[in-house]
């Protein structure tokens, strides 16, 4: 985690932008074990459809998603959380800009 927010308490959507047709990124965490990543989607932007090694889970800080798990699409919005499971498609557009904190948790099954 970065220095400076170790042992502190933080909103983590403030420590991401929103950029104009652009998808930001800031990693807080990036160990073996795992990572913590922000990301700020502006309207309209997304990841295509891929896959993950690891389960990965999704906390909405802001705005309103829709994210397609193995085909089928659910409508998440500010304080949802979910989980994308390992080696399963999964797809993220945002239906108004949003701001997501990225989850993963590497090795086990």
């Amino acid at each position: 985690m970065k220095t400076q927010l170790k042992g502190k308490t933080f909103r983590p959507a403030d420590l991401v932008a929103y950029a104009r047709d652009s998808i930001v990124s800031k990693t807080l965490v990036d160990r073996k074990a795992g990572t913590l990543t922000l990301f700020a989607f502006d309207r309209g932007q997304g990841l295509s459809e891929h896959v993950a090694p690891y389960d990965a889970v999704v906390e909405i800080l802001d705005g309103e998603a829709l994210i397609t798990i193995a085909g089928k699409k659910l409508h998440a919005k500010q304080g949802d959380l979910l989980i994308m499971p390992a080696h399963v498609p999964h797809a993220l557009k945002a239906v108004k800009k949003f701001k997501m904190l990225l989850i993963m948790i590497r090795g086990g099954k």
